[in-house]
């Protein structure tokens, strides 16, 4: 049985990997290291607890010596690397915090790699030769857009916050480990994911969540930034398919092809909170005026923008639907429903 060692999948992408990926392969064994921080969350992993395959180590992905032994305890054969500090609001406060993770615990990750998998650059261990390192990145790295146009996997690099330019840092590192050491390296670059096990914090759900208990819902500046929007069981399909798939060295860009602006986002979650659980028949609304709102929109609420908000991202995922055939199965308002009624579970504990 092959092991892989995944990183970060407590978090919200990688908990809905572990489950897909331990499903559809029975062959293999996955390692989960994670440090657990506040995006962090066993719960996101309960229905793979106690399957035999699965191996949920505490840590660091910084602590060489941990890492270490990780690749000798259980011959590690490939990582698929998801672990990384990712809100851009927090990156502003604690810029530090990204780097050392983002790009100095990748290089712990990539190094260790290296050094139990190869015999010298170009050149593999016997038995190793197929190990692959995949490196899970973002959009943001390449910036912002104007109104026209899409990014490429050979956009420019242009991170315009300590979050984009801690993960540009990390894909750098990963592509010198290939040009320089001949790894079998692939990076993925995904546009904004949302769907089940999100945390709190990102947008839909604080959207979902603040509109179900009669609070302002919080929209910055003019509410008109423009994201990309995939949902994350299709992210999972995609890092499945360049993991197995992709050509060694390459960088494959994942995007829904569905681009709304965050006030659409917010007008289309209250309008399915309307016609699914409707202010009218939720007991978890709470609104301190006199004069309860009959729509969810009426709590939207524009605030002061972020400083360096990107405008616009925009992946053209063409490379990865040409070369490896993946297609996204949902666009965004078949995803968002499924997404509303997740939350709706965990929040109210309501099936609709």
């Amino acid at each position: 049985m092959k092991t892989i060692l995944v990183t970060g999948c407590a978090g919200f992408i990688g908990s809905n990997f572990v489950p897909y990926f331990l499903e559809k392969y029975p062959e293999y064994r996955l390692v989960n290291l994670d440090l657990l921080t506040y995006a962090g969350n066993l719960e996101n992993l309960r229905e793979v607890e106690n399957d035999p395959r699965y191996t949920f180590v505490h840590g660091n992905i910084c602590n060489r010596e941990l890492v270490e032994y990780i690749f000798d305890a259980y011959d590690v054969r490939g990582v698929i690397h998801f672990a990384a500090e990712s809100h851009v609001d927090n990156s502003i406060k604690n810029p530090g915090i990204f780097v050392e993770t983002n790009v100095n615990g990748t290089f712990t990750l990539l190094d260790v790699a290296y050094k139990r998998w190869m015999e010298k650059p170009f050149v593999h261990k016997k038995g190793y030769e197929t190990c692959r390192f995949h490196h899970i990145s973002t959009d943001e790295v390449y910036g912002t857009l104007g109104e026209e146009g899409l990014f490429t996997e050979e956009t420019p690099y242009a991170p315009n916050s300590p979050y984009s330019a801690s993960k540009a840092g990390s894909d750098m590192v990963v592509r010198s480990y290939r040009h320089t050491y001949g790894m079998n390296t692939v990076i993925t670059n995904c546009s904004n994911n949302y769907g089940p096990k999100q945390h709190d914090e990102k947008l839909i759900p604080t959207i979902i969540r603040n509109a179900i208990h009669g609070n302002p819902i919080p929209i910055y500046g003019d509410g008109k930034n423009i994201r990309d929007w995939l949902y994350v069981l299709d992210h999972c399909k995609g890092i499945d398919l360049a993991y197995h798939e992709g050509r060694a060295g390459e960088t494959y860009n994942i995007g829904g092809r569905n681009e709304r602006n965050n006030l659409y986002i917010a007008n289309k979650i209250c309008e399915i909170l309307d016609d699914i659980y409707p202010v009218e028949n939720n007991p978890s609304f709470r609104y301190e005026s006199d004069e309860r709102p009959s729509s969810y929109k009426e709590l939207i609420t524009f605030v002061e923008d972020r400083p360096g908000h990107d405008r616009r991202y925009a992946i053209d995922a063409t490379k990865i639907e040409n070369e490896l055939g993946w297609r996204a199965d949902e666009n965004f308002e078949t995803g968002i429903v499924k997404t509303i009624r997740w939350y709706l579970k965990k929040y109210e504990g309501k099936e609709v």
